[in-house]
């Protein structure tokens, strides 16, 4: 129960409404103790009288911040201020908001004792007094339970209403969080795409570009003109190829942000043997084995393409020309999904003893290849292949439904 002491044991300031309103009621009391009819047997407030009135209207300055104290000094100071005989008619003010107060501030089973504990007391002392104010004893019950009633009612409705706001409020958090989210999950999924296509055209451009450029500076008075405009044509494709793709990326990306669909399909499975033959532009020796049938999901072809295209990108960027790879795609009956395998056998100029299995550390790239399998519900291994100078990346799709590419 709230209390008008603070923790250090000062009391409460009272708020300026309060205040305001414990001055309204009791000049309302004063007012009836002098002008209204006095009752037969009683007579208008003694200094006694006059000072517990005062008193009672006072103590609700902090029906805020203690409302069941605020109650037990009002209905304590009525008590003998009724025995003496003063009008009673006087202190209802006082009593009305103190039972509104108590019963605004709940809870309802706290109410019920404590309010039917005063009427029983105030009929006691009454009825003690003098029994022929029964029937104004009644009445004054009935208003006192209809003040309560409504200090109930408004308490429950203050309190559906916060709990709507509340709702409201937490309704909106969670949209920006959802949207915040989505920005965040758009982000990456952006950088994973640039980072594919840029990486695997630069890495297959600095390859060609340096084997054009030994065909120069080995033998300048040999030069193999032929050598060299295929390893320039090969970097011409290679741009044409990536200015298409990011092209279609940019399109997707324009689509997503207008709500339209985009004019460029997302790549998949029929753009493998165009990612082995820029490898081989680039000097690996790709050999290429797609044997399944089934019409994958757009999503899951996708993936595959990106992880198919990482893994040649790292290959030919870390064992460098003349690395022999492996891509093997097909589908899996019993695991109802697509598996991908893309082994190489390492650098061609092998000069150090192989590295020991396991996986290697991890840059974006196998990062970006192990969210996209996650994207379509998979799983992705990469890492150092056992006694071998070369690396594997293995990865199960599951083609089971359509996922969100």
């Amino acid at each position: 129960m709230p209390s008008p002491l603070s923790g250090q044991g000062r009391l409460v300031l009272p708020l300026r409404r309060d205040l305001a309103l414990a001055a309204v009621v009791a000049a309302t009391a004063v007012g009836m103790a002098l002008l209204a009819e006095v009752e037969v047997g009683a007579h208008r407030p003694d200094v006694p009288g006059w000072i517990m009135l005062v008193a009672a209207c006072g103590a609700l300055a902090w029906r805020r911040q203690a409302p069941m104290l605020t109650f037990a000094a009002v209905i304590g100071c009525q008590l003998p201020y009724h025995a003496l005989q003063n009008i009673h008619s006087a202190p209802v003010p006082a009593t009305v908001l103190a039972v509104y107060s108590l019963a605004f501030a709940g809870p309802r089973l706290r109410t019920a004792l404590v309010v039917g504990g005063m009427l029983a007391g105030l009929m006691a002392v009454l009825t003690t007094v003098d029994m022929s104010r029964a029937m104004d004893i009644l009445r004054i019950s009935g208003w006192v339970i209809a003040v309560a009633l409504f200090g109930e009612a408004v308490r429950v409705h203050r309190n559906y209403l916060s709990a709507i706001v509340e709702r409201a409020e937490r309704a909106e958090r969670t949209r920006e969080e959802t949207a915040a989210r989505r920005v965040v999950e758009e982000r990456l999924r952006i950088a994973r795409d640039l980072h594919d296509l840029l990486a695997h055209s630069i890495t297959l451009i600095g390859v060609q570009t340096s084997v054009a450029a030994h065909l120069v500076v080995s033998d300048p008075d040999r030069l193999d003109r032929k050598a060299i405009a295929e390893a320039l044509d090969g970097i011409a494709g290679t741009c044409r190829s990536a200015r298409a793709e990011l092209r279609t990326t940019l399109q997707v990306l324009r689509a997503g942000e207008g709500g339209q669909d985009g004019t460029g399909p997302l790549p998949g499975l029929a753009g493998l043997d165009g990612l082995a033959e820029a490898a081989e532009a680039g000097g690996a020796k790709v050999a290429l084995s797609v044997t399944t049938d089934l019409e994958v999901p757009q999503a899951v072809g996708a993936a595959a393409y990106r992880i198919v295209q990482q893994s040649l990108t790292n290959a030919v960027q870390h064992a460098g020309p003349g690395v022999r790879v492996l891509v093997e795609v097909h589908y899996d009956e019993d695991a109802e999904a697509l598996s991908v395998s893309v082994t190489d056998d390492g650098p061609a100029n092998r000069r150090e003893p192989p590295r020991p299995a396991g996986p290697r550390h991890e840059g974006y790239g196998i990062a970006g290849m192990r969210e996209r399998a996650r994207s379509v519900g998979g799983l992705l291994d990469a890492g150092h292949r056992p006694g071998s100078y070369g690396f594997a990346v293995a990865a199960m799709l599951p083609c089971g439904q359509e996922a969100d590419p």
